[in-house]
């Protein structure tokens, strides 16, 4: 077990359970308790001990629980059960409109969501112009944020949150949307990210890029965790996709 002034993130016996909800139960279903509601079972007992200053990749087929465990780390979901614990200033790429005001300018929108990042105002004005400039949206950063598209959103969510200089990176490659030249721009901040001293947690399909990224490797399966170690768990991952002929991105 790491000491704790060397960890990032602690999560013990983590269980995160969904209900799934089917049609409108009828009379006699309702009177005798009976229901068409579903448990399913996104992470089951999650124990992961992540050190400061690490780069983990996480792999798993689809619905295997990798987002979800992302969500958990980042405070966006609650679990069920268990605990989780993070040391450091923790910011997460993956809902990154989620603290947007439609009725309030892209300007105003900034400042709140630096806010919410952990950022002083004194902050945020200083890195205005840093976040404007990245974001790339032209005249609408004065516009009201019922006006902007979803992408142009994501833009601006992107731009305030790297330019919060976090600890702990929490990322989902699928948020990577915009065009060519916007993509290229947040690869270039992230590997500068994964090059620095700070904690890097993400999800990916490009085996490649985790590869060239990441230090360790955590593979999910139903909820569960299958393996921790290297890049042999990629080797083995992408043999066993192979043989049930669903395909893995290479990078």
């Amino acid at each position: 077990m790491k000491k704790k002034n060397d960890l990032a993130v602690k999560l013990t016996e983590v269980s995160k359970i969904y209900q799934l909800h089917h049609e409108k139960p009828t009379l006699m279903e309702n009177i005798f308790g009976r229901n068409n509601n579903e448990k399913f079972v996104a992470l089951d007992c999650i124990n992961l001990e992540i050190i400061k200053g690490d780069k983990l990749g996480i792999i798993g087929s689809n619905g295997s629980g990798k987002t979800t465990l992302l969500k958990i780390i980042s405070g966006i979901a609650t679990p069920n059960k268990g605990k989780v614990q993070t040391w450091g200033k923790l910011v997460s790429l993956i809902d990154l409109n989620a603290g947007f005001h439609p009725e309030l300018t892209g300007i105003e929108n900034v400042y709140q969501n630096a806010m919410l990042l952990g950022m002083s105002r004194r902050e945020t004005k200083s890195s205005m112009g840093e976040i404007i400039s990245f974001a790339d949206i032209g005249g609408f950063i004065d516009a009201p944020m019922y006006s902007y598209s979803a992408g142009m959103q994501l833009r601006l969510g992107f731009a305030v949150a790297l330019a919060a200089k976090p600890e702990i990176l929490v990322l989902d490659e699928s948020v990577m949307v915009g065009d060519q030249n916007f993509r290229r721009k947040v690869k270039k901040k992230i590997v500068s990210f994964y090059k620095s001293g700070i904690t890097v947690i993400m999800v990916s399909h490009w085996l490649g890029y985790l590869k060239e990224n990441c230090r360790h490797i955590l593979w999910l399966e139903n909820g569960k965790v299958v393996g921790r170690g290297g890049f042999e768990l990629l080797d083995k991952y992408e043999r066993l996709k192979e043989k049930k002929d669903i395909h893995v991105e290479k990078g």
